[in-house]
C-alpha cells in the first residue's frame, strides 16, 4: 500500500464514502473519471475528412482545406476539438464553468489530449484564454486554465496561466458579425509583458470554440509577443 500514489492508496475509501456517479446523469460507475455508457454514446465527436486548419467538414473528394481557409487563412496553425458543441458538451461545458463541478476538468482535457497530433509538449507552453478580473473574481477560477493545467500534467508542456490578459470587458458577442465581433475585441487581449512568449510554439486552450474571434484576437496577441505558432485545443467546437 505504500507504494501507491495517495490517490490510488485512497480511492477504495473515496468510493465507499462518495460512490462514482456519471456527473452528467447520476448512474453509477466503476471510477470517478467518466461518463456513464449512455452519456458518452451522445456525444458528437469530429468527423473525417475534416478542413486541417479549422476543423469543418469537407467533402473526401475535395482539398484538404475548406474554402473558408483557402480564402483567408487563419494565423493559427490548427484546431484540435475533442467534441462537438451538442447537447450533452454542453452540459459538461456549463457544469464545469458555471456548476463548479471543476473535477470535470481531468477528463475533459483527457478527451482533448486524444486528439492532439502529439501526445509530448514538453517544449511547448499551454495558455489559456483568459477571463477579465472582474469576471474571474466573481467565478473564481477560470475554466480554460483548468483545462490547461490539466493538459500540461498529461503533456508535459509548461502552463503559463497568465500569459495573455484580459485588458477591459467584453460584449457577448452573439448577435454580431464578423467585423463587429473583431472590433469589439479590439485591443482588449493582450500578450503579459514578462512572458517569454519569444520563438515558443503555444497551445492556446479553451473550453468552447464558437466564432473564433476571441481565439483569433489571442493567436494576434501570442504572435505580436513573438510566438512561433500557435494551435488551438478546445473541449467542445461549434460546427
Amino acid at each position: 500500500m505504500a507504494s501507491l500514489a495517495p490517490r490510488q492508496a485512497l480511492a477504495p475509501l473515496i468510493d465507499a464514502v462518495f460512490p462514482p456517479r456519471c456527473p452528467l446523469c447520476g448512474g453509477m460507475l466503476a471510477g470517478h473519471d467518466g461518463l456513464c455508457g449512455a452519456c458518452w454514446g451522445q456525444l458528437s465527436f469530429p468527423g473525417d475528412p475534416s478542413c486541417d486548419l479549422c476543423s469543418t467538414p469537407i467533402s473526401p473528394e475535395g482539398p484538404p482545406r475548406c474554402e473558408s481557409c483557402v480564402t483567408a487563412p487563419p494565423r493559427h496553425g490548427g484546431i484540435v476539438a475533442a467534441t462537438c458543441y451538442d447537447a450533452v458538451s454542453r452540459q459538461l461545458v456549463l457544469r464545469l464553468k458555471h456548476g463548479r463541478q471543476i473535477a470535470l476538468a481531468a477528463m475533459m482535457a483527457r478527451m482533448i489530449a486524444t486528439r492532439l497530433p502529439e501526445r509530448n509538449l514538453a517544449h511547448w507552453a499551454l495558455v489559456p484564454v483568459p477571463l477579465h478580473r472582474w469576471r474571474l473574481w466573481r467565478r473564481g477560477y477560470n475554466q480554460s486554465a483548468l483545462l490547461a493545467r490539466e493538459l500540461a500534467r498529461l503533456t508535459g508542456g509548461r502552463l503559463m496561466v497568465d500569459a495573455l490578459i484580459r485588458r477591459r470587458r467584453t460584449p457577448s458577442l452573439g448577435g454580431l458579425d464578423r467585423a463587429e465581433r473583431a472590433q469589439a475585441l479590439q485591443g482588449a487581449i493582450t500578450a503579459h509583458p514578462r512572458r517569454l512568449l519569444q520563438d515558443r510554439s503555444v497551445l492556446l486552450v479553451d473550453d468552447v470554440l464558437t466564432s473564433g474571434a476571441t481565439s483569433d484576437a489571442c493567436v494576434d496577441a501570442l504572435l505580436a509577443a513573438g510566438a512561433r505558432a500557435v494551435r488551438i485545443a478546445c473541449f467542445a467546437r461549434v460546427i
